[in-house]
């Protein structure tokens, strides 16, 4: 099986991270990676902001920890509840990947983006993770003002983020997959 085949069935999604940050080169090669996604009609229409300030993930954290308390919502107001609350689990990097909205397809591009920042984490030994509440910052005064830290352009809106670092516990197994989603028309 070729190493590509074997990068994307086994790699997880890890929620335990070492506090050591990931090397320049790997992040290099990572952004590297996702530069080199898919993109409708090649407008690469993405733009990424790589946040390793320990203060500003702070700042971001609580931001998002506000959000989910005030969000009505059952299951985001228990984990913002929890006493070490971290959206992207206490890693020591985050990837935002933002999408020009006057473009194609920002939101596909931004995730198959994302896609390969996670593969490519994998395949250098560094863990990842999908952090979709990020999303939420455009819905507080507080977001917003992070946001225009995080410079993300204007006219782009965040689609997700990769929270990366060394995993610091034990590599998930995959749950099963669910029966029944391919169809196969001959």
């Amino acid at each position: 099986m070729s190493e590509v085949i074997t990068a994307l069935l086994e790699r997880r999604s890890i929620r335990n991270f070492k506090p050591d940050q990931i090397k320049a080169s790997e992040l290099e090669t990572i952004i590297k990676a996702g530069q080199f996604a898919p993109s409708a009609a090649n407008q690469q229409s993405w733009h990424f902001t790589v946040v390793q300030n320990s203060d500003l993930l702070t700042r971001i954290s609580k931001a998002i920890r506000n959000i989910f308390l005030q969000s009505g919502n059952p299951a985001y107001v228990e984990r913002a509840k929890a006493e070490n609350f971290s959206p992207f689990y206490h890693a020591p990097t985050l990837i935002i990947v933002a999408g020009d909205q006057k473009s194609i397809a920002p939101e596909p591009d931004a995730s198959l983006a994302l896609g390969n920042i996670q593969l490519a984490a994998h395949a250098l030994g560094v863990g990842s993770v999908w952090v979709h509440s990020l999303r939420q910052l455009f819905t507080s005064e507080e977001g917003q003002a992070l946001n225009q830290e995080l410079k993300i352009p204007e006219g782009y809106t965040i689609f997700g983020s990769a929270a990366l670092g060394y995993n610091a516990g034990a590599t998930p197994t995959a749950p099963p997959r669910k029966e029944g989603t391919v169809t196969t028309i001959k």
